[in-house]
């Protein structure tokens, strides 16, 4: 019994030594993992608020958009655009499409090159080219449509059928 209560008193004072040997560099560990802990919690809380932000920008882009408002609407559209966001982006770009807000090719062209550098999975990424390739065919560029369909028929993308289906017409 008595050998029980030295051991674990050996072992509280090897503690205790390790305490104050490290004790600083305990701090500064911790003092480190709350830093990092707090930035994590703040940009994951700055990307909520600006996804918040853009998606009010979206909403009232759409009443501008029902009230006939359309250079307002088209400009709230293009700042959404240029705000790079994954979901809203897109669709901002197709209601600028199918509403036509924007007749200026290059600007549209501009537009899809921001989108096409977002980071999106494949799928996404052939929905835009599809997406990109009908704008294309639909005004007077049907060579560079189509080329744009020939990669998504090539890729073996679940969009095939699709982009075969219009590159028949």
């Amino acid at each position: 019994m008595s050998e029980n209560l030295d051991i674990k008193n050996e072992n509280k004072d090897k503690f205790t030594l390790f305490l104050k040997e490290n004790l600083k560099k305990i701090i500064i560990l911790i003092i480190i993992t709350v830093i990092i802990f707090s930035f994590f919690i703040f940009f994951k809380i700055s990307d909520e608020n600006k996804d918040k932000l853009i998606s009010e920008k979206y909403i009232q882009a759409g009443i501008y958009l029902s009230k006939n408002k359309k250079i307002e609407s088209k400009k709230l559209f293009e700042e959404i655009i240029y705000e790079k966001n994954k979901f809203y982006s897109v669709l901002a770009l197709n209601t600028i499409l199918e509403k036509k807000l924007e007749n200026n090719k290059n600007k549209i062209m501009e537009y899809f090159e921001i989108i096409e550098k977002l980071n999106y999975s494949s799928e996404k990424k052939d929905l835009i080219n599809l997406k990109k390739a009908l704008y294309l065919i639909n005004n007077s560029e049907e060579d560079e449509g189509k080329k744009l369909l020939n990669r998504i028929i090539d890729s073996d993308s679940k969009l095939k059928n699709i982009a075969e289906e219009i590159n028949k017409q």
